[in-house]
């Protein structure tokens, strides 16, 4: 890599890092508040109409921030015509599910969903508003200010969010504080962003786009159905308390790989696409940001894996233990998620955005067949099913990238064993250390001390090259 793009990927890892970390205890935070406050009843509520959002939201983006982004020679006219697109085809499937609202309801036999979801809908519209602008922040590597943006955002709405939930409005105060973020991040982004529609009404630029984006729209949907399949799943066979669980622990779980993901999704693509056509130097880039992301994936999950019965407890009391146990089998999959998501964008930095459509339909499709079987067993039954699944793919997704770059399974082992058996090792030699710990705060400060000094310790005396060089930076900065 070049010195500037070296310093342009560091400095997009920092402010990601910084982002999604201030991000994360922003919602630890205010999610704390909200569980007090609210019952597993009202977040099943929500997450009944988590995936409807999502596929809408898909919809109306269509792929096309991914289309600009890898687009080589990109001028005014394909930001406007993809910001006109999506705002129409966002009013479009809000006009048609505002309709449908009273369908979804009776689906789910809860009446009270059909003003909650067309309340809850209008979140989509609003983010189809900043689509380009995300895109143009996110091609040009300006991460700073989107993560003052997105922290600024969750403060303001963290904030609607416990007020409305204080004052008895349960489940209205959950949908208010997303529309507020969203609403908040549109705004930022407008702010921000040099770049702005004109009245001009030609889609023409699309066409070029949508071979590519077509497929990107494909998987994001089939993303978000095996991501929300559980809540689908459980909201039709089982009770709102069950589903309130699963959404808890899937939330925290989302907390966890996100802060490693958003780092790491924030310069993948930008940065893979710079080099693409150097196939050894995109190997040794890629190499490069594998081995970064397992060495703090792995102990970033497992870690929480680790504490998670004494974090729910503390954090949001006993009435949701019943979460604790499922966030412990969820962070196992969650550890992985950052390693297949910096796969899928090196496949599609080459262009390949059909292998990423096939392939996360393949999952999807495999994970719902499996969890409509065998959702009569149980729910942990279905979780280690579908995190074995979740696992198992990477597989799959390490094929295609050997096709693309010749990154042979021996250069994943190489990149992601070392960090994953240092992690597992120390939280199993974290949990024996402190089985004799009563006080449940004393385990908690323990548990995380305990594993953050022998992970640091390791990796010291071992040389690990990526954690010398992540402290080299920091110090620089």
């Amino acid at each position: 890599m070049s010195e500037s793009l070296k310093e342009k990927t560091a400095k997009g890892l920092l402010w990601g890092g910084i982002s999604n970390g201030m991000q994360q205890l922003l919602n630890l935070f205010f999610g704390i508040f909200l569980a007090r406050l609210l019952t597993p009843d009202d977040y099943g509520m929500v997450g009944m109409l988590s995936i409807f959002s999502l596929i809408a939201s898909s919809i109306q983006e269509s792929g096309f921030i991914s289309a600009l982004i890898n687009k080589k020679d990109i001028k005014h006219e394909d930001y406007n015509a993809a910001f006109w697109f999506s705002t129409l085809t966002s009013l479009c499937l809000y006009t048609i599910l505002f309709f449908c609202a009273p369908l979804i309801a009776r689906f789910y036999n809860q009446p009270e969903l059909t003003a909650l979801a067309r309340y809850s809908f209008i979140s989509f519209v609003l983010s189809s508003i900043s689509i380009s602008h995300s895109a143009y922040l996110h091609k040009n590597l300006i991460v700073k200010q989107k993560a003052i943006a997105g922290i600024t955002a969750l403060i303001i709405s963290g904030i609607v969010g416990v007020t409305l939930a204080y004052n008895g409005f349960s489940y209205w105060g959950i949908v208010t504080q997303n529309i507020t973020y969203i609403g908040t991040v549109m705004i930022e982004y407008w702010f921000i962003c040099p770049w702005r529609p004109t009245f001009q009404l030609n889609f023409s630029p699309l066409k070029e786009m949508i071979p590519f984006s077509s497929k990107i729209l494909a998987t994001n949907i089939f993303n978000h159905l095996n991501n929300n399949i559980f809540s689908v799943i459980l909201g039709k066979f089982y009770s709102e308390k069950e589903v309130g669980f699963y959404n808890q622990a899937n939330k925290w779980n989302s907390m966890g790989y996100s802060l490693v993901s958003g780092m790491i999704n924030g310069v993948a693509q930008p940065v893979l696409t710079q080099v693409t056509n150097d196939r050894e130097r995109q190997l040794r880039v890629f190499r490069k940001m594998m081995r970064f992301t397992a060495f703090v994936a792995f102990p970033a999950m497992f870690g929480l894996s680790l504490i998670a019965p004494e974090l729910i407890t503390i954090t949001i009391t006993d009435k949701w233990m019943g979460s604790a146990q499922i966030l412990r089998l969820l962070c196992i999959s969650g550890a992985f998620i950052p390693i297949t998501g910096l796969c899928s964008n090196l496949v599609i930095s080459k262009g390949k955005s059909n292998i990423y459509m096939w392939n996360a339909i393949a999952l999807g499709l495999l994970q719902l067949l499996v969890m409509c079987t065998i959702y009569p067993y149980g729910i942990h039954t279905m979780i280690i099913t579908y995190i074995s699944i979740n696992i198992a793919w990477l597989l799959v997704w390490h094929y295609f990238v050997w096709r693309e770059i010749r990154y042979r399974f021996i250069h994943l082992l190489m990149d992601i064993v070392p960090f994953l058996a240092i992690a597992g090792g120390v939280m199993i030699a974290t949990h024996f250390l402190t089985l004799n710990i009563d006080n449940i705060h004393l385990l908690f400060v323990s548990k995380i001390a305990i594993a953050g000094l022998l992970y640091i310790l390791i990796m010291w005396m071992s040389g690990a090259k990526t954690f010398k060089e992540s402290i080299q930076y920091l110090k620089k900065k």
